[in-house]
Formats: structure tokens, C-alpha cells, sequence
């Protein structure tokens, strides 16, 4: 993620728990009412029905290993890929997506993301390393 990058809007998953271990940076979390800010090492848990969404918390890219578990979600990120991607995909056909993985997202909470921990969405690109 590049440095102050939001990562997704407030967000849950019904069907899955989400795992984040940072590699490398700074990684800020918020799991319902609760701010966490993580480094190298640390893993963060998002346990399913929980909103809640992560952003690079750093002025450097930030790397981190995540794991939504159990398996299949991952095909919700090829299917966002073939709308055009998140910026790009149509409102309808994303919460229609979204519907279908049980995943509830609210795109509304992303300024008061933004202004509260002062972030950008999306961020830019990083090279992989």
C-alpha cells in the first residue's frame, strides 16, 4: 500500500475472517470502534460480522499478507478486476457482487476515513518488491 493509503471502505465480511500480517511499514486498522496501528510482525484479526477497514498508517509503502479465510473470496477480487476495477466498476453491478460474497460495504464512510486519519483513496500503485 502507498504510504497514507486507504485500503476499502468500512466494510464486513458475513461469511469469512480476515487476517492482515504486516511485513513491512506501518498499518493502521479499524475494528468496529476500536484504532489499532501495527508494524513488522504483527497481525491484525477482522473477524467475520465485524466492520471494519485497514489503510498504510506511514509516510513509506507499507507490505502486509492477507489471508480471508476460508477459501473462495479471493474470486470476489478477479470479479472486481473484470468490472473495471473498484473505481471503475458500476455501483449496481459492484453491490450486486458484493451481495452474491456476502460482503457489506459502505462507500459513504469513506471521507470521514479520509479526514479522520488523513488518508487518500485510493493511494498509487507500488512496485512489487
Amino acid at each position: 500500500m502507498s504510504s497514507r493509503a486507504l485500503a476499502a471502505p468500512l466494510h464486513r465480511h458475513l461469511n469469512e475472517d480476515e487476517y492482515s500480517y504486516v511485513l513491512e511499514g506501518q498499518v493502521g486498522a479499524l475494528l468496529g470502534d476500536e484504532v489499532v496501528t501495527a508494524g513488522p510482525g504483527t497481525l491484525i484479526y477482522k473477524p467475520r460480522n465485524q466492520w471494519h477497514t485497514f489503510w498504510n498508517a506511514g509516510d513509506a509503502p507499507a507490505r502486509i499478507l492477507e489471508i480471508i479465510s476460508p477459501a473462495g473470496f479471493e474470486q470476489f477480487f478477479a470479479q472486481v478486476v473484470e468490472l473495471g476495477g473498484i473505481m471503475k466498476a458500476d455501483p449496481q453491478r459492484l453491490g450486486e457482487l458484493s451481495a452474491q460474497y456476502g460482503l457489506e460495504m459502505d462507500p459513504s464512510s469513506v471521507p470521514s476515513l479520509i479526514e479522520r486519519f488523513g488518508l487518500r483513496f485510493p493511494g498509487e500503485p507500488v512496485a512489487a518488491s
